[in-house]
């Protein structure tokens, strides 16, 4: 039997379904979502993770396009299929612009809409013809009007670092919005998508009804591949690409669950995989970087900018109460909020005795990223010379040649034009940090606590465990007396592996490596 063609770059279930392209069944959510009490919901998930799709799932259903739902999971829940007027906005267009261009963009996608419902002279200001638009559909169809949103943050998203900007087009946003409070007894249904989380005290604040469905268990595999729907309705896809590869199809497993799985967005969330990179990687019959490469936003980056993000900050697990991680993105105290919105860590355990979560990066795909996003800033422009030098020092690790490694790196950082903030400890150690966390089949960590003191970096690669301390404008062997005198390596005594002590000191003036020295615990 002939693999489906995958719907790359399409996101109607209309022509998902009419072109007869894969489609990952997620009817059942459909029905579940419009059969509660509930009037406004809003959905939030990193981009390209099948918003779109599943807010033109909703479309068909409401358009009551019985048809396109054969054989599917609704087919066999839905009685009625009653059509309703559906009015669908995507505000993915909106972004980088000013007030004008804004203005312009929401009175074009309005305009389509009401040509649809033979409007031809409009009110002026946006909130009245969006209002008009729904008295319109309202009584010419008898029915209650469906509003279904695509990507309503779009428009401010972009501009969330500069405030005064931010300002002006979220008030630009809020009147745009606002007639969905008080056209609700002539709505339906209405569904709003994004990768922020809304706030009450902005756009949405006078929405005080709209239920978030973002951290709801009932909806955790709402958008994504599930472990599941990967192993049942893909497993021809999955066969094929083993063949292609010539390795197993466990082992074609485990590489999809390395690479593009890992993603959870409830307590109870089953393993999510990125539907994007999943795609592609059948589609090209290779394990590439597919998420990341397609983009990093540029919001994210000003973000980290404005936060002052360090590599720590972003590519190690922590520990968070759900209201410091699901924050209103203009209310955030940290970075952390966005990263976790956008999909660039994803929750990975939740206890429930004292209801907190441990976030942590998804997967390799999304680490590589996103550590080589952070190397022009903590390293070299030349994010290639970066990768080959990991490259290199992995494979010195892998003969337990720390010697040769730190020889490697002390001639990699000779090419490095000097900076301005190689002037305190910190500054070595998140390059060190970043340096090895390009090694991804190895641990590292800093900052690691023992019982008398922290260790700068842990280093864990297949066959031995390293402790570094990193001195600046001092000498090697004091920091090999720090590690000494501390007993840093008594904590990690139970690895099962054997341990080496390193002592690195730096030269500020020249930000390269000035000594090490290294010892057998």
């Amino acid at each position: 039997m002939a693999l489906k063609l995958y719907p790359l770059g399409i996101q109607t279930f209309e022509r998902i379904r009419k072109e007869n392209k894969l489609y990952i069944d997620k009817t059942e959510y459909v029905y579940r979502l419009t059969h509660t009490s509930g009037t406004y919901f809003f959905l939030g998930r990193p981009r390209r993770f099948g918003k779109s799709l599943f807010l033109t799932t909703l479309q068909s259903y409401f358009e009551g396009k019985k048809d396109l739902f054969n054989g599917l999971a609704i087919e066999k829940l839905e009685k009625e299929w009653t059509e309703y007027p559906v009015l669908h906005f995507d505000l993915s267009g909106g972004k980088h612009m000013n007030k004008e261009q804004l203005e312009r963009y929401l009175a074009f996608i309005l305009e389509t809409e009401e040509k649809k419902w033979g409007i031809t002279q409009p009110q002026i200001d946006a909130n009245n013809r969006l209002t008009e638009l729904i008295n319109t559909a309202y009584e010419k169809s008898g029915k209650q009007v469906v509003v279904l949103i695509d990507e309503y943050d779009a428009p401010i998203l972009d501009v969330a670092h500069e405030q005064e900007l931010l300002d002006t087009l979220r008030n630009i946003m809020r009147n745009f919005f606002s007639p969905l409070k008080y056209s609700e007894a002539k709505l339906r249904f209405v569904f709003l998508t994004g990768i922020t989380k809304f706030s009450q005290v902005s756009i949405f604040s006078e929405l005080n009804n709209i239920t978030n469905i973002s951290m709801n268990d009932d909806y955790a595999g709402i958008c994504g591949i599930t472990q599941e729907e990967l192993l049942m309705q893909m497993s021809e896809d999955i066969e094929e690409l083993a063949r292609r590869r010539n390795i197993t199809k466990e082992q074609v497993i485990d590489k999809l669950k390395e690479n593009y799985d890992g993603y959870h967005f409830t307590r109870f969330s089953p393993d999510i995989f990125n539907p994007y990179s999943l795609l592609n990687c059948f589609a090209e019959n290779k394990f590439g970087s597919y998420w990341f490469t397609s983009g990093t936003p540029t919001y994210l980056i000003n973000m980290m900018r404005k936060y002052q993000v360090v590599p720590t900050d972003v590519i190690t697990r922590v520990e968070a109460d759900a209201s410091e991680f699901d924050a209103p993105t203009e209310n955030m105290p940290t970075i952390m909020p966005l990263l976790y919105q956008s999909g660039y860590i994803t929750i990975k355990e939740y206890h429930e005795d004292y209801n907190y979560y441990v976030l942590d990066v998804p997967n390799k795909e999304v680490k590589m990223g996103l550590t080589k996003a952070l190397i022009p800033s903590y390293v070299t422009q030349n994010t290639l010379a970066t990768t080959n030098t990991a490259r290199r020092i992995a494979q010195a690790l892998d003969k337990q040649n720390m010697e040769e490694a730190l020889t490697l790196l002390q001639t990699f950082l000779g090419t490095v034009p000097y900076c301005n903030n190689t002037h305190y400890e910190g500054h070595y150690q998140q390059m060190l940090f970043i340096i090895f966390s390009l090694l991804t089949d190895y641990q590292v960590d800093v900052e690691v606590h023992t019982p008398n003191g922290r260790v700068d970096i842990v280093l864990l690669t297949h066959t031995d465990l390293f402790l570094l301390e990193i001195k600046l404008d001092k000498s090697a062997q004091s920091a090999m007396q720090q590690i000494n005198l501390k007993n840093y390596h008594k904590r990690f005594a139970l690895s099962g592996k054997p341990i080496t002590k390193v002592g690195i000191n730096f030269d500020s003036t020249t930000g390269n490596i000035e000594s090490w020295v290294t010892e057998k615990a």
